[in-house]
């Protein structure tokens, strides 16, 4: 945990001459840090070096024209900058927050790769569009005309949500259908709102609502309404789920109480936040305060648990991941943020099972990196011998989600799958073996980045316009 000092506080006499520079006088502490933010912005822009091969760009899943808006933004253009960032990402300011980006444009940086510390192209990101909101830049849905054609998207979650934006630009009538009570996806109930403040998601949502999006939430298909049903409602259908099955372990101990899904830990956290009656977190159940915290995995679902468990005030964190650091799946980043923060971090670790009705430690085994498989990473080996026991209050399972068996949960016939369990689609159009039903997203790539299912959710809308081809309405009022 990063050094703490003691600070003494004394009291200021209110007689006490104002000894700030005079241009610093009688100004309030939001437009000083204004000023300092877009000294900031303006600095770390003015690093891009301009390279004639933007391998920021080329390695953004959305391939934003990350130069341009970096050179608008170094010349103090930043309304420009917006309108450039905003044509290739319909939620910039979403992924400035919450992209790796130390994985995609940012660590693939020339200036970083050269040594100089790579230009902080996601906080330049996010500050440009948080200003263009405060400004007013950001302008409402309105569609040059009305089509009689009518989309339903299932599933609130970004891959969804920026189809129904693009579509809905093209005056197409949409329909969102959601399980859940507010939209948003994983991005309102599953990322931690120290990453991604709800409010900031939330105006995305009412923006869309206000440009003509319905939404139906508490919604779930196949039990509320039929998938048959929903097809015949409308001209074309698109699947965006998410994936919100969880992978389980198999070890003796596991139906302990105290041993949750990293999924229901963190929605019970971010309820809670939105202010909501949170029963399983008041009880402790899915409350992490004064526990001794051990959570499994390694991903980026893992660290924002870790993360989370530390602000609700557990006792300790610890986090058993079975590959060491260089092998981690989840965001350096992240962990590094972790580790700050006073998570520890057990590498080449893994549960062999639990201890106590009531969930009081974890066995675990050490592990050691052996040789590699077919995809090329080291294949973890036990350690004989080198079992023992952590103490443990609360265990949370953050391995990773699977696709739920959609035909089978929605009774449909002739939607293909792969052996994954994912939709199988056209990874260019994302039309799946139904004629007009689409996916995008995790139900078809996996679990995997909210950038990725923009983009996904980008092209299944532009696929859908080509099919529903040239507008038969006149122009709207």
């Amino acid at each position: 945990m990063a050094s703490q000092k003691m600070l003494k506080f004394v009291s200021v006499p209110r007689e006490m001459p104002d000894k700030r520079p005079p241009d610093l006088r009688n100004r309030d502490f939001d437009e000083i840090y204004a000023e300092f933010a877009d000294d900031q912005a303006g600095d770390q822009a003015g690093r891009c070096s301009q390279c004639g091969v933007p391998y920021c760009q080329t390695h953004c899943p959305l391939h934003n024209n990350i130069p341009d808006w970096l050179k608008l933004t170094a010349e103090g253009r930043l309304q420009e900058a917006y309108e450039v960032s905003q044509q290739t990402n319909t939620f910039p300011e979403i992924c400035g927050r919450i992209c790796p980006q130390d994985r995609l444009c940012e660590g693939n940086c020339v200036i970083e790769q050269s040594g100089h510390g790579t230009v902080t192209i996601g906080q330049v990101e996010k500050y440009i569009t948080d200003t263009a909101w405060d400004e007013g830049w950001v302008k409402p849905i309105r569609p040059s005309f009305e089509r009689s054609e009518s989309v339903g998207i299932i599933g609130a979650g970004p891959g969804g949500l920026a189809a129904a934006d693009m579509l809905r630009r093209e005056g197409v009538q949409v329909t969102v259908y959601d399980r859940y009570d507010r939209a948003g996806g994983l991005m309102t109930y599953g990322i931690p709102g120290f990453k991604l403040e709800k409010d900031v998601v939330m105006k995305r949502i009412d923006q869309l609502e206000d440009g003509g999006v319905t939404f139906r939430l508490n919604c779930d298909v196949g039990v509320d309404i039929s998938f048959e049903e929903l097809r015949g409602a409308h001209d074309a259908v698109l699947i965006a789920t998410g994936v919100y099955k969880t992978r389980d372990l198999q070890a003796p101990g596991v139906g302990a109480a105290g041993i949750v899904r990293a999924i229901d830990y963190l929605t019970a956290s971010n309820r809670k936040g939105f202010g909501d009656d949170v029963p399983e977190y008041e009880s402790g159940e899915l409350n992490a305060e004064g526990k001794n915290v051990v959570v499994i995995g390694g991903g980026d679902t893992a660290m924002d648990c870790v993360r989370t468990a530390v602000r609700q005030g557990a006792k300790s964190v610890k986090c058993l991941y079975r590959r060491d650091r260089h092998n981690m799946p989840g965001s350096q980043r992240e962990v590094a943020n972790a580790e700050d923060e006073g998570v520890e971090f057990v590498w080449l670790s893994a549960p062999k099972g639990f201890t106590g009705d009531t969930v009081a430690g974890v066995m675990v085994q050490k592990m050691r990196l052996g040789q590699p498989d077919a995809t090329g990473r080291q294949v973890p080996e036990l350690i004989d011998g080198s079992d023992y026991t952590e103490d443990a209050d609360l265990v949370i399972k953050a391995l990773g989600f699977e696709p739920e068996d959609l035909p089978k949960l929605w009774g449909v016939e002739g939607l293909e799958v792969t052996r994954w369990g994912t939709v199988k689609a056209d990874f260019r159009t994302h039309e799946t073996s139904l004629p007009g039903v689409y996916a995008c997203g995790d139900i078809q790539r996996g679990a995997s980045l909210v950038v990725w299912a923009i983009r996904d959710g980008r092209e299944a809308a532009e696929a859908i316009m080509a099919q529903i081809g040239e507008p038969a309405q006149v122009a709207a009022e």
